[in-house]
């Protein structure tokens, strides 16, 4: 496998980084790294064109692909991307939302697409927890502060008795928030309302570090949101190419880890975030000593909750499973 040369494609994360400066290196592999400002850039330039050999991808935008009559990718079980959702969950202040069972009846805007990454976990959880379900509100989808056109490069399925509908021309997700227009929101990123500290905008768990450290104390899931995917054409070309891939990043992961550790003997000068030492140390408290884990078996039960709820919410035509969605190879990881 000497020299083999792929192109690869992530965004610029602390624990991909060690990749892009040359720090770590896949064993036998001349790799040129790219990336985007926005993340869902990747997606789509690896979808329509199939332009890189291994990418990451949002884990929804995976799981659609797997409905082609020719699936083109296959996952590796590295997650670059994972967050705790709770404080995803937005509220206008006058819609009458208290508490998580009152969005029955709701209008509630979603960014993006029905179902992302960020919007599955957080359905699955009002369902799961609090007896909420999609069917129950109606969805508005849409960009957040900035027009948006519609995400047509994947599948884009939802149950018959879930109304949903496309955000209005000319509006934008956080604007109608703010003005009431609708009346809750789910989004990955925080829309700029809530940053102004806009008195009509709210967080439903407004104090949501609690409540999502109890909710992993409690479940022991640390939500997943991205993977990393690898073309199955250079696959066949390029056999043991997966374990090669999987254990790079690994390596790039386990250096991350590393530089905060030893950043703590400086105080993380390197940012100079005040109290960040303590954070980290209260972090891996709750999380242990290495919260990003790769691999399918220290990750089973999260994966198995989000194809769990991708399947319920009307996204997957079928329940899938680990072994449907990783290189068969890394199932013993």
């Amino acid at each position: 496998m000497s020299n083999l040369r792929l192109k690869i494609a992530f965004w610029n994360y602390d624990r991909t980084r060690p990749l892009t400066d040359g720090t770590v290196k896949f064993d036998g592999v001349d790799a040129s790294f790219s990336s985007t400002p926005i993340v869902s850039e990747i997606f789509e330039r690896m979808i329509r064109q199939h332009e890189f050999d291994v990418s990451e991808l949002g884990l929804t935008y995976y799981l659609r692909t797997l409905d082609f009559d020719e699936p083109p990718f296959i996952a590796l079980p590295v997650f670059p991307n994972r967050c705790f959702r709770h404080s995803a969950i937005f509220v206008n202040t006058s819609s009458g939302i208290k508490k998580p069972q009152d969005f029955a009846g709701k209008t509630i805007g979603e960014f993006a697409v029905y179902g992302h990454d960020a919007g599955v976990w957080p359905k699955g959880i009002l369902s799961d927890e609090y007896g909420v379900t999609p069917d129950q509100c109606r969805w508005i989808v849409g960009g957040l502060d900035f027009p948006m056109s519609p995400i047509d490069f994947i599948p884009r399925p939802h149950p018959a008795n879930v109304d949903v509908s496309m955000v209005p021309e000319g509006k934008e997700l956080g604007e109608m928030l703010q003005t009431g227009e609708i009346d809750a929101l789910i989004a990955a990123d925080v829309p700029k309302c809530v940053l102004d500290k806009a008195p009509q905008v709210a967080r439903l768990f407004p104090d949501y570090k609690s409540v999502e450290r109890e909710y992993y104390k409690r479940t022991g899931i640390f939500p997943i949101m991205h993977t990393v995917v690898i073309r199955r054409d250079v696959l066949v070309q390029h056999p043991g190419l997966a374990q090669v891939i999987y254990r790079g990043f690994c390596d790039a992961k386990d250096a991350a880890i590393e530089q905060y550790r030893t950043g703590m003997i400086f105080n993380n000068m390197g940012t100079m975030i005040p109290w960040l030492s303590q954070l980290l140390d209260e972090d891996r408290q709750v999380l242990g000593d290495d919260w990003w884990k790769y691999g399918v078996a220290a990750n089973r039960k999260a994966i198995d909750t989000f194809l769990r709820y991708h399947f319920e919410q009307g996204l997957s035509q079928r329940r899938l499973t680990c072994e449907d969605i990783f290189v068969p190879e890394l199932l013993e990881t």
